[in-house]
């Protein structure tokens, strides 16, 4: 049964059609929404990992046109359709130019939309570390993996593997159980990298995990930037449909999650604010 709150749904589905409340709004989920799992999403449907990119540092690969891969009219998000899309280096991807920050400061921070499955310091320019790389498997797809790659400054005595799906729902026909944006990771052995405070690894500020519009909305898990992350995403995937709302409830995925109650009157008054914000332009025309 999906348990998942009226009220919980429409303030997603308002954050991501609207691309925002009049302040900024940061909607998380618990972990309990992941699903175990041991591969990428591409171990499943076969065909490589596609197109690498070379051995870099806060490096990107951009700007990648999401058209040439079958989306109809771009990647709709939060209320808008971005053609283009900038592939980072350090485990997320941009909408509008590329992003060389390493150190996250939640990804609703960010000053561009992003989508990151793990905003972290990623280095790559050790030979011993792996790359990124990018590619679809049919129209309306587009797959980025950061298939253990090392992190800052240089080190590789621990390596992460992890993978971002994107989908056209327009092209795409989804099946049940699966969604509009995956998160997949396999094998994670770090959070963090030396610049942002790490010691082997660990420690400082932590990696983030979620969405954000450029402009302080985001919807993040729950221990988005806290200590443990590699460790609780690890060997665990998960959907969101477009509007960020976790895919569940449906076989093979995990139980709808009831949001906790001081979190629903936050939601309500997000959704009161927007409400008034669309009267006022429609009145002020």
């Amino acid at each position: 049964m999906n348990n998942y709150s009226t009220l919980a749904k429409a303030a997603l589905a308002a954050l991501a059609m609207s691309g925002g409340f009049a302040e900024a709004t940061v909607i998380t989920f618990s972990q309990a929404s992941l699903t175990a799992s041991s591969g990428y999403y591409t171990d499943q449907i076969g065909g490589g990992l596609g197109t690498s990119i070379s051995h870099n540092d806060d490096g990107f690969q951009g700007a990648i046109d999401l058209t040439a891969f079958g989306f109809s009219s771009g990647f709709t998000f939060f209320g808008g359709a971005g053609t283009e899309l900038y592939l980072n280096n350090n485990g997320n991807v941009s909408f509008g130019s590329g992003i060389s920050a390493f150190t996250p400061t939640g990804p609703q921070g960010a000053a561009q939309p992003i989508i990151s499955p793990f905003f972290a310091d990623v280095d790559t320019r050790n030979p011993a570390s792996g790359l990124v790389y990018y590619r679809n498997s049919a129209p309306g797809e587009f797959i980025a993996t950061w298939d253990q790659v090392g992190y800052y400054n240089i080190h590789t005595d621990k390596l992460n593997s992890f993978q971002l799906v994107l989908r056209d729902p327009a092209v795409y026909d989804i099946p049940l159980g699966e969604g509009a944006i995956g998160f997949f990771w396999k094998t994670m052995q770090w959070e963090t990298g030396d610049a942002s405070g790490g010691v082997g690894g660990f420690g400082g500020t932590p990696a983030a995990v979620g969405f954000g519009n450029g402009s302080g909305d985001g919807v993040t898990l729950e221990a988005s930037t806290t200590a443990g992350i590699a460790g609780l995403v690890q060997n665990h995937h998960i959907w969101f449909s477009q509007e960020f709302q976790p895919v569940c409830g449906v076989p093979g995925t995990p139980p709808c999650q009831t949001p906790e109650p001081e979190t629903l009157p936050l939601l309500g008054i997000g959704l009161l604010g927007l409400t008034g914000i669309f009267w006022r332009r429609k009145f002020s025309r």
